[in-house]
């Protein structure tokens, strides 16, 4: 039997019993399984709620019914509050209303459906699914297993062996990114929420107006409980004369040109910068880096760095370090970039391609409304947030690139559902990125989780470092590809593994069972005596920690 909003009737209800916000989930959840209940919103700890159903359907003494027959939850009042019309505007149209539709902001989705709460997703500027699937992870990912293809059709690191080349359809490998990016946009995203009863999902423009309610596109007005801002993050542009101008690519519109660029200079040399250097090289473009400071990856340790740059070189990458852009100019030869070294001398060189800008990320908190819910930035511009991902308002949430926590795909998802957890349940779990592993994916690709040297120094915590070259890891020589080193940082006196690097060819497959070591303190000297199955690249890890005691140079094979 169906019903018009004129059938539907109201019942406030009061509650005891409750002792968190979990309880008025539950309390929720159950009424909204009773046939007849189109809607119910319980409060905690207000002890309070609403109920919209259909009296042909269902009455209140059994909506009470429902409630008193827990073993801890009773009705103490009921009452219809409205007949005939609908809830009262002033109400909290959902529980939870999320800005935003990357990976943050579907992770929280999910979680808000599990837990039967009523959602809004409000979603503007990249499709759903944000950055990592349509201009980040999946693209660039996807590009760089593309280049390495190319690159072992024409290179071979054993002398038997004459590769002959490989023939390089540009248009076609951008066209079977776009398939897999819209693919996976369907089937991981608008697939997985296309069932949810409690979700609804709109295309606009959003901005808080006061700490409960938000306005889309100007016009229409939404209450929530409790806000979740997830709206990500973009690239960060430098303010340098002409550079407007004279047009740019950021990796938002790089991936999409369909005719292979007769070269690229990339202006950074961060993770993006030598990722997309590495996948276009080999893809048969000319690159030039110029980075600012004086190496790639400047977070790293320089041993990263220099190991790294020499590989890059050796394909034919230019990299110009302590080079600063200061002045762009377009002509027909191409784009005229001036700028200095750090020593002070001038440059001026032409770029007859394209200008790709890789300089980092800037959060998007632009015309957000924050202001007006009082919600405070850190003092790198991202949303300030705790343990629990909470903004200076308690019940606003900022999870994914857009708060202060570390721009991975994976960690924005991790948050989401931490947030929905604390915000309407009694879990208290707090995110934890003391064993965060990560991986850049050059080639070979650069790996980590904990401390460095540099950190364990300034932590003021004793430590030790065992560093094992490839070439002295039999999977490595059977490869003929010595490329790179692990490395291990330990406390000598507990030999408490506190942080770990790997550069190596497909050496981020090592990085989780050294943040697992990390995480549940196995002693160096445990790992050392594990059995690592020979001829694999983990029994490096093996290999490693053996030398903090031998050399492991001077052992058979399988030895420790």
């Amino acid at each position: 039997m169906s019903e018009s909003a004129s059938d539907l009737q109201t019942a406030r209800l009061e509650i005891s019993g409750m002792t968190c916000t979990h309880c008025a989930v539950t309390i929720q959840k159950l009424l909204l399984r009773k046939a007849g209940i189109q809607d119910a919103q319980v409060q905690f700890p207000a002890g309070t709620g609403e109920v919209r159903f259909d009296p042909h359907q269902v009455n209140i003494e059994q909506i009470k019914a429902l409630i008193d027959q827990t073993p801890q939850y009773r009705v103490q009042k009921i009452e219809i509050v409205q007949q005939g019309r609908s809830r009262d505007s002033g109400h909290a149209d959902y529980q939870l209303i999320i800005i935003g539709g990357g990976s943050a902001a579907f992770a929280a989705a999910i979680r808000a459906e599990e837990l039967g709460i009523s959602t809004l997703m409000i979603n503007e500027g990249l499709p759903i699914g944000g950055t990592c699937v349509n201009v980040g992870c999946v693209p660039s990912k996807t590009l760089i297993r593309s280049a390495e293809a190319a690159f072992h059709a024409q290179h071979s690191f054993f002398a038997g062996i004459k590769p002959k080349g490989a023939d390089i359809d540009f248009a076609r490998v951008i066209q079977d990114k776009h398939a897999l990016v819209e693919n996976l946009r369907q089937q991981k995203y608008l697939d997985v929420v296309r069932d949810f009863a409690r979700l609804k999902i709109i295309t606009g423009r959003a901005k808080l107006v006061d700490d409960h309610t938000v306005v889309v596109n100007e016009r229409e007005s939404y209450r929530a409980e409790v806000i979740l801002i997830a709206t990500g993050a973009r690239p960060n542009i430098p303010q340098i004369p002409g550079l407007e101008e004279v047009g740019y690519l950021t990796n938002r519109t790089l991936f999409d040109l369909t005719e292979k660029p007769e070269s690229l200079t990339i202006m950074g040399a961060g993770y993006i910068g030598c990722e997309i250097a590495m996948a276009y090289r080999r893809l048969g473009v000319k690159v030039r880096i110029i980075e600012f400071t004086d190496r790639v990856l400047r977070n790293q340790m320089p041993d990263i760095s220099e190991a790294l740059m020499r590989y890059m070189q050796e394909e034919g990458i230019e990299i110009w370090p302590n080079f600063r852009a200061k002045k762009f100019e377009r002509d027909a030869t191409g784009i005229h970039i001036y700028g200095a070294f750090s020593d002070g001398r001038t440059h001026h060189f032409v770029e007859p391609g394209h200008v790709v800008v890789a300089t980092g990320i800037r959060p998007n908190v632009d015309n957000l409304g924050l202001e007006s819910a009082g919600i405070r930035l850190a003092s790198n511009g991202h949303i300030e947030v705790n343990a629990y991902m909470q903004t200076s308002v308690p019940h606003i949430y900022a999870i994914g690139d857009v708060a202060n926590t570390p721009a991975y795909v994976y960690t924005a998802a991790y948050e989401g559902k931490i947030a929905v957890n604390h915000a309407f349940t009694s879990d208290q779990e707090k995110v934890d990125y003391r064993v965060l592993p990560w991986v850049i994916f050059t080639d070979p690709q650069v790996a980590g989780v904990g401390w460095d040297e540099a950190q364990a120094e300034k932590a003021g915590v004793p430590y030790e470092v065992s560093k094992v070259a490839l070439s002295e890891v039999p999977r490595a020589l059977a490869a003929r590809d010595t490329r790179g080193f692990i490395k291990l940082i330990r406390q000598p006196e507990t030999d408490e593994l506190l942080g770990a690097r790997v550069v190596a060819p497909e050496g981020g497959e090592l990085i989780m069972t050294l943040s697992l070591a990390i995480k549940y303190r196995i002693p160096v000297q445990e790992l050392a005596h594990q059995l690592f199955p020979y001829l694999t690249l983990q029994e490096s890890i093996k290999l490693a920690a053996i030398s903090f005691t031998k050399d492991v140079a001077q052992l058979s094979c399988c030895a420790s």
